[in-house]
């Protein structure tokens, strides 16, 4: 087995936000606020993030902001919640939470539909990554109270399948992303009972496959990125010594570029900013030596969930 390449998927990141005209850079350059925080939070699990400028990076996220209180993927961009969960997130990573106005933060509450599902924006798609991020933002302000969490639990188990997973909406397929936003929200809202664990728990760990990888759904090829979505749930319903979790650390190291730093989809393809995010977590996840723990739940490090609501 290899060994995690520290120093290189550092210098990675780095060169990332060097180079403004490189083609990640503007591929990515409508959603460079969720790919900050995937490559800070990579930093901070790596016990890198002291190298960063957090003024410079404050600053820019308080430009994406909207009157309505939500965030843009980046500066004049339309606000989303996939980018306002981000904006919380990196700011919760600099201890930065009060730059905001929290009172109009909590505006994401009249996104919730009667149903008490939500959407992700003024446009109206419905979605249970919705559901996730409004209740991961709101806990993290310590809001949760600005929704109706009753009728946002009953909406995310109705969407919950035969197999024992959940889909983005009532009937649609289960698949490990879906899980990951619905489990999350039923454990950051003390719902976990709702799970079936052994029937779920047996459906994520079919998702192991012969490289040791985890795909998205049945006879998917596998992904490094699904080191997060199916090992984190594993986590929360208290399954994951049922897949083998040294063969899964092997494929997210086998996954790396070992000159130039980052990590791929797939062994021998290209890298970027996502898969080292979701690659480091999962080893994280794994316990990989040298890493700093993350929440399963929250998706930021144990040590910046415990300042929110420990106070330590």
């Amino acid at each position: 087995m290899g060994e995690l390449k520290f120093g290189k998927h550092v210098k990675y990141i780095f060169s990332i936000e060097k180079e403004k005209d490189g083609f990640e850079s503007v591929v990515m350059e409508h959603l460079r606020m969720n790919g900050a925080y995937w490559g800070l939070t990579t930093l901070d699990v790596l016990g890198k993030l002291g190298a960063v400028d957090q003024d410079e990076v404050v600053s820019w996220i308080m430009q994406c902001q909207h009157e309505s209180g939500g965030f843009g993927g980046n500066i004049g961009h339309d606000p989303h919640v996939l980018y306002t969960l981000s904006a919380i997130q990196v700011l919760a990573l600099f201890d930065k939470i009060d730059v905001l106005d929290v009172e109009k933060l909590v505006d994401i509450s009249s996104l919730q539909n009667e149903d008490g599902s939500f959407t992700g924006d003024i446009w109206g798609e419905t979605d249970t990554r919705f559901s996730y991020i409004a209740i991961s933002s709101l806990a993290i302000l310590q809001r949760l109270d600005k929704i109706n969490v009753e009728r946002a639990v009953k909406y995310i188990v109705s969407c919950k399948n035969l197999d024992g997973g959940f889909g983005c909406t009532p009937g649609a397929e289960s698949h490990a992303g879906q899980i990951f936003c619905c489990v999350g929200a039923l454990a950051i809202t003390g719902s976990l009972h709702h799970v079936d664990k052994d029937l779920l728990g047996w459906w994520l760990c079919e998702r192991q496959v012969k490289s040791g990888g985890l795909n998205g759904q049945p006879e998917k090829l596998p992904d490094v990125c699904y080191s997060w979505w199916v090992l984190s749930s594993l986590i929360m319903i208290d399954r994951v010594h049922w897949i083998d979790k040294d063969k899964l650390i092997e494929f997210i190291l086998d996954c790396q570029d070992r000159e130039n730093g980052g990590i791929s989809d797939r062994p021998d393809d290209a890298v970027d900013i996502f898969h080292t995010y979701f690659g480091v977590a999962g080893l994280s996840l794994l316990e990989y030596p040298g890493l700093k723990a993350i929440d399963p739940a929250y998706a930021l490090p144990v040590d910046v969930v415990n300042r929110i609501f420990l106070g330590k």
